[in-house]
């Protein structure tokens, strides 16, 4: 059994650039804090999401185990719309609410879904490290739609309920039924 641990970034400071967007001063204290909640937990690699912000909330973690970061595009946030949005929740509940549509000029929840390959990229990384304790940095929208694919209780209320950051447990074994709990943090301050 492969153990997954989801890691949905920490607060970050906004700006237009996606990929460069770093975390705020209370998005780098949580990332420390993290340290707290992983402190009894074995991991045996770490892959994020090329974004800033991401790579910025499992450093502290990655850094105190010696261990690299993996980047890989599947675990981006998806594109909700190509420049500022005037009103992102409710444009962020359209698409839940119609997984084929998106009239942002984004990724709908499906392509998005399609994009990083859900279930073959996991039964990947459980073949790829069997019986390992895997940190996946990713995004919320992205976290919430893989985690979608194993249980729909993970839905578009349970996104909206996350917080910054966020952690969930996946155990799987390639090709079987996941099991997926929340991690309460530790010392979060949101």
């Amino acid at each position: 059994m492969t153990t997954l641990y989801f890691v949905r970034h920490a607060h970050s400071t906004y700006s237009t650039d996606e990929r460069a967007r770093p975390l705020s001063d209370t998005g780098q204290a949580d990332a420390i804090r993290l340290l707290e909640t992983f402190q009894e937990i074995p991991i045996d690699r770490f892959y994020s999401s090329p974004y800033r912000r991401e790579i910025e909330t499992i450093a502290p973690l990655a850094e105190a185990r010696q261990q690299p970061i993996i980047e890989v595009e599947e675990l981006r946030e998806r594109l909700l719309a190509p420049g500022e949005l005037d009103d992102f929740q409710g444009a962020v509940t359209y698409v839940w609410q119609h997984p084929n549509e998106n009239p942002y000029g984004g990724e709908t929840n499906n392509e998005a879904s399609q994009r990083i390959r859900i279930r073959p990229f996991i039964d990947e990384l459980v073949e790829k490290h069997p019986d390992e304790t895997v940190v996946l940095g990713t995004h919320g929208n992205i976290m919430v739609l893989l985690l979608e694919t194993f249980d729909p209780t993970f839905d578009y209320a349970f996104w909206k309920s996350l917080s910054m950051p966020a952690v969930c447990r996946m155990d799987v074994k390639s090709g079987e039924k996941a099991d997926i709990h929340v991690v309460p943090l530790l010392t979060n301050t949101n």
